[in-house]
This record gives structure tokens, sequence and C-alpha cells, in this order.
């Protein structure tokens, strides 16, 4: 059974590749997956990476400062300004160059643990990189938001601000705090915790992606290119900045993986949520979960496959 959990949690690039797909095809499949339900799925993937997290990971950052810091940094320099200089170069329409910005300020996606395990990345780092950039993002996020994407729209950072603590860091310290004083309960959800997980995200893009499928098409050429862009040079240039500052491979992985995937569920919710007239807004943030999937994937099998 373990055996099979874990199959069916590695192939989150497959599922979620195939519910976009049919979304496009049919969307009746997934549109009835609401806003509503979209916020609460989220809150769900957060709460589940809430109870693999203990207090001892957060003095654990204090022994790894340098290299925290520089996933960090990156993530909240490289993505927001590639998410913003792509939507100029390539003349996204306003409602798809929002949505570009807006997923690149989010912080890193808890898949990125997974693809770190599956590259032989550093995956104590990758969790605790994922931590600081999901609780940075209740500042960050709003901050870069406005900053790059008010010159397109109005934004309301401080709104963007409360649903980040709500759909972010309430669920992350409820998980905190149940695994801390209810081990037990704990201790049987972890091993289907992390397949739910990857359903919910599968479910939340699907739906996205279905409730636009006509704007989709229509714009698919662009769209698709600049969300692959967005990715392909947040994995690059998180490399390169691990190796300019004398990191070795296993540490460069990681911050590659780290910056190149982002929590696009979390763009998708504060899309929805504060973007209602523009629906448009949250279709870059549904289709980066795929991107960054099947790239991280990609990268995962060839970094694995060239050894340590």
């Amino acid at each position: 059974m373990q055996r099979l959990l874990a199959l069916a949690t590695n192939l989150f690039p497959v599922w979620v590749v195939l519910g976009g797909v049919l979304a496009l095809v049919h969307p009746p499949l997934f549109t009835w997956f609401n806003n509503a339900m979209v916020v609460v799925g989220l809150a769900v993937i957060m709460l589940g990476m809430g109870i693999t997290l203990t207090f001892q990971d957060f003095k654990d950052v204090l022994k790894m400062p340098r290299p925290i810091a520089l996933g960090f940094i990156a993530q909240f320099t490289i993505m927001p300004f590639l998410g913003w200089g792509i939507g100029k170069v390539l003349s996204l329409p306003t409602p798809l160059a929002v949505g570009l910005i807006l997923v690149s300020c989010c912080p890193g996606g808890t898949a990125s643990n997974v693809v770190a395990y599956l590259a032989r990345a550093n995956v104590a780092l990758s969790v605790l990189m994922t931590m600081c950039s999901t609780f940075g993002a209740v500042f960050m996020t709003p901050l870069l938001t406005e900053k790059l994407a008010g010159t397109l729209v109005p934004v309301d950072a401080w709104g963007l601000f409360l649903s980040t603590v709500q759909v972010v860091v309430l669920p992350v310290v409820l998980g905190l705090l149940a695994n801390r004083y209810a081990p037990n309960l704990v201790g049987a959800v972890q091993p289907i915790a992390p397949l739910v997980s990857v359903i919910t995200i599968a479910l939340i893009c699907a739906s996205i992606i279905g409730q636009s499928a006509d704007a989709v098409k229509a714009s698919a050429g662009p769209l698709l290119l600049a969300v692959f862009l967005l990715h392909a040079f947040g994995f690059l240039f998180g490399y390169l900045a691990a190796k300019v500052f004398g990191y070795e491979k296993q540490i460069a992985r990681t911050v590659s993986i780290e910056v190149g995937m982002q929590n696009s569920g979390l763009g998708v919710v504060l899309a929805t949520k504060h973007f209602p007239s523009e629906p448009l807004t949250a279709v870059p943030c549904a289709i980066s979960s795929v991107f960054h999937s099947v790239i991280g994937s990609v990268l995962a099998g060839i970094w694995r496959w060239r050894g340590n």
C-alpha cells in the first residue's frame, strides 16, 4: 500500500496534465469544483504541509542560514521580475500578465520537496526553504504583486495580505501544532496526506482551466510560452545563483527547484478572490502548476540518472 501511495504521489505531473487536458475537452468534468472549494482545497494542502513540520525545523533554519537566505532572496527577486519582464516582452493581455506576475510572486510550492527527493537534492534544505518562503509570502507576495502588477490594474495589497494569512499561515500553524500535540492522529494521516494534496491541486488547476477553456484555447500560444519561460528560466537562474555563490551541486539543485516551483494553488486562490471581474487572471496560475511540475520532474530524472 505504501508503494502504491508513493507511486500515485510521484505521478503528480501526470495527474495535473491529464486534468488540464480533460478540462479543455469537457469543462463540466471539473467546473463543479467551485471557488469556495478551491479555497478550502488550498487550506487542506497547506495543512498537509504543516503536519510535516516540527518546532525543530525552525531551529534547523539557524544551522543553514546562508543557503536558506539565498533561496529566499532568489525566490522573491528572480521569479517576480521574470513574471513582469516576460509579460512585457510577449505583450500579454492585461489579465494574463497580472496572473503571470501574481504566480511569480508566490512562495515555493510544496511539490518542490517531492521533486528534491527525486532529484537527489537536499530534501531537508528544500523543506526549510519552502517553509521560510511560505511564511515570508505573507508580506512579500502582496508587496511585490502591488508593485509590479499595480502598474496594470489596481491591486488591494492589504486584502492579499489577509487572504495569504488565512489560506497559508493558519493551516500551516494548525498542522504544526497538531504534529506537536496530536502525534498519533498525525501519524495516521501522514501516509495519505501527500496524495490528498496531489489530487487537490490537480482539481484546483483543472477547475480554473475548465472555467476559462475557450479563452485558454484562444490565447494558448503566448500564454503557454509565457508560463514555460517563467519556470524554465526560474530553474536555470536558481541553479546559477547557487553556483555563483560557490555552493556544490546538491545545494544548487535544491535552490533551482525551490526557485522554479511556485505555490500555484495560492496564486489561483488570490486571483479568484481579488480579481473576480477578470477570471483569466487565475489561468496562468493554474497552467503554472502543470509546467513547473513537468519541468521539475524532467530535471529530477536527468539529475537522478547522472547520479550524485
